[in-house]
């Protein structure tokens, strides 16, 4: 009989789907990580720096296990964790899905959460915080999947050998997230040791530092980084595809219906680039993209219409009656300032605009809600500076409002009413990003013209 004396035993061995159509020139294959006991690729790393840590005696009987982490990881390790007998805490952020951390704390660990805007010093940061609890905590590990060389090795160990072995070696190209970078490294560097012509592309959610010139934050989970990793060597990676927010989200959502297949954000992420680096391969071609997880982890977000909807993606299931698209400004693109920027430039920012009010935000626009630390008006910086012109020279940080709240494009025209019946105006999200905004009487005035 073949029977596992411990779940651990059962990590690894994942299948391969077929997502193209057998009769296509390029295949496309989804190595399905959901199918660990934990549901994720995290699984593989997890148990191999636990047991690396054990080898070189950091964890001793009685041990804590504490670690910053998105979720996947963290499910990974406590899995471990309680087949081996030690204690968990694990820091997460705002981003993270609540049912992720309630799972976190199923296995019996402790979850702490933290803010999501803030920079990786940022004392308040899940960095920072797990460090410092990492410090204060007697008899405590943290394995620091970030930088742990056990991260990369667990696939280069397990997953590249069963793609390989899958595909019989017919694999031409690889594709995966980079987060801590350990998967895409360690199954990429294996696969080009079997077959050096082997091309490993990464796929990278817009915004992630891997691939674009500035950190910018944005909505899909467990992918992309705004600091570059040490368990990440980029000198196996051949090439990016950046994939936005709404890409990755409408993938996950249609594979889901199409092939009942449900995947979280990031596994969108991966076969949207799989899909879009397929168009320019032909016959032989064998692409295995990786596929993190499962989707039952992200039901409240990338599978909730009304949460779609609230983000203004354009493929959110239609509603009846009028929607928030029909009272904006179609010409109009918001404008914003930085929160040092001064009063003076902002007063110039919102005359030359002709507008009323502009968000205080940590980058250009378009951008994120995360992003919005607040909102100035015209008519009360022009009082201020009427008032002390000395004023001029001081940043809008110290005289912001607080973030206008936000609504979806195609949200129902009653949402906004409900919101502005509070507030003077209302930021519009479009594809997850605030794009424009639309005050309390543009509202009214656009609104009475449709009726």
């Amino acid at each position: 009989m073949k029977i596992a004396n411990e779940v651990i035993e059962l990590i690894g061995d994942t299948p391969l789907l077929r997502l193209s159509s057998s009769k296509a020139d390029c295949q496309i294959v989804a190595k399905l990580e959901s199918f660990n006991p934990g549901g994720s690729a995290k699984d593989r790393p997890a148990l191999a720096m636990i047991e690396a840590a054990e080898r070189d005696g950091l964890l001793k009987p009685g041990s804590t296990i504490i670690e910053p982490t998105s979720g996947n990881t963290g499910v990974g390790l406590a899995i471990a964790a309680a087949a081996k007998g030690y204690k968990c805490i694990f820091v997460t952020t705002t981003k993270v899905a609540r049912s992720k951390v309630d799972l976190l704390r199923a296995y019996g660990a402790e979850a702490v959460v933290c803010p999501v805007e803030v920079a990786p010093e940022d004392p308040r940061s899940y960095y920072s915080v797990a460090q410092r609890l990492a410090d204060e905590t007697p008899n405590s590990f943290q394995p620091n999947q970030y930088h742990n060389q056990s991260n990369p090795e667990a696939h280069f160990d397990s997953t590249g050998p069963e793609i390989w072995k899958q595909t019989k070696g017919k694999v031409t190209h690889f594709v995966a997230g980079v987060g801590t970078g350990g998967t895409i490294t360690g199954i990429g560097k294996y696969l080009k040791q079997q077959k050096p012509e082997v091309k490993i592309i990464a796929a990278d959610p817009v915004g992630s530092i891997f691939s674009s010139e500035v950190a910018r934050s944005y909505l899909v989970e467990g992918v992309g980084e705004d600091f570059w990793p040490t368990s990440y060597d980029p000198s196996i990676v051949d090439s990016y595809i950046p994939i936005s927010d709404a890409e990755s989200f409408e993938t996950a959502r249609s594979l889901a219906r199409s092939k009942g297949l449900l995947m979280g954000g990031s596994g969108g992420t991966a076969v949207a680039a799989a899909i879009k680096l397929s168009k320019n391969l032909g016959k032989g071609d064998l692409v295995v993209v990786l596929v993190p997880d499962g989707g039952k982890g992200y039901l409240d977000k990338v599978y909730n219409d009304d949460w779609i909807r609230s983000q203004g993606f354009s493929f959110a299931p239609e509603i009846e009656g009028l929607t928030i698209k029909s009272v904006c400004s179609k010409n109009r693109k918001i404008r914003s300032v930085l929160p040092d920027n001064s009063l003076s430039s902002a007063i110039k920012v919102m005359q030359s605009s002709q507008l009323k009010l502009v968000p205080v935000a940590t980058g250009p626009a378009p951008f994120l809600a995360a992003e919005m630390l607040g909102h100035v008006k015209l008519e009360d910086l022009e009082s201020l500076v009427e008032q002390d012109p000395t004023q001029l020279g001081n940043p809008v940080k110290q005289h912001m409002e607080q973030p206008l709240q936000t609504v979806g494009l195609h949200d129902s025209i009653e949402k906004a009413a409900e919101t502005l019946a509070e507030n003077s105006a209302v930021a519009v999200l479009v594809d997850g990003r605030v794009q424009t905004l639309v005050t309390r009487s543009e509202f009214l005035e656009r609104s009475e013209s449709q009726q």
